[in-house]
């Protein structure tokens, strides 16, 4: 449930399959080790290994969030009056805008597992940056928070 004054909340965080196949990958290595060396180094490196996976699947999360007066996403953060034109985008031109239409200096808040999101302009005259790609599985709600 998000916190008082929050209008909405997204955290966006790998998908299973991707947990999975990285899982895979590591008891692959693991066996390796275990084939070289036996049981015991074998069973510190799965030990180790799957708390590593723990601890990249929660820090990779993307939070979103939106309150009365602040965009957040991850660490950036920016203020509603600097906000332009918000446009949800279909996985077609979220993939063209990631790679051929992608600009250097924009700033992606983006996961590749992800096809869904929105594209936020940037009307500050101080800020270089000149617009924000933003992964999000609920792009309409969040345009819908941006907008109230």
């Amino acid at each position: 449930m998000p916190e008082k004054g929050v209008r909405y909340k997204e955290v966006i965080r790998a998908p299973l399959w991707l947990i999975a196949f990285v899982y895979f990958l590591i008891l692959s290595l693991v066996m390796s080790i275990w084939a070289a060396l036996g049981n015991t180094p074998a069973l510190v490196s799965l030990g180790l290994l799957s708390i590593w996976v723990v601890v990249v699947y929660f820090k990779t999360a993307l939070t979103i969030e939106v309150d009365e007066n602040v965009l957040r996403v991850g660490a950036a953060r920016i203020e509603h009056t600097y906000i332009g034109d918000v446009i949800a985008l279909t996985p077609i031109e979220m993939k063209s805008i990631r790679t051929r239409e992608a600009d250097a200096s924009a700033y992606l808040a983006i996961r590749f597992w992800s096809s869904k999101g929105l594209k936020l302009q940037i009307s500050d005259p101080r800020d270089p940056t000149p617009y924000w790609l933003i992964t999000s599985n609920n792009a309409k709600e969040l345009i819908k928070a941006l907008k109230a």
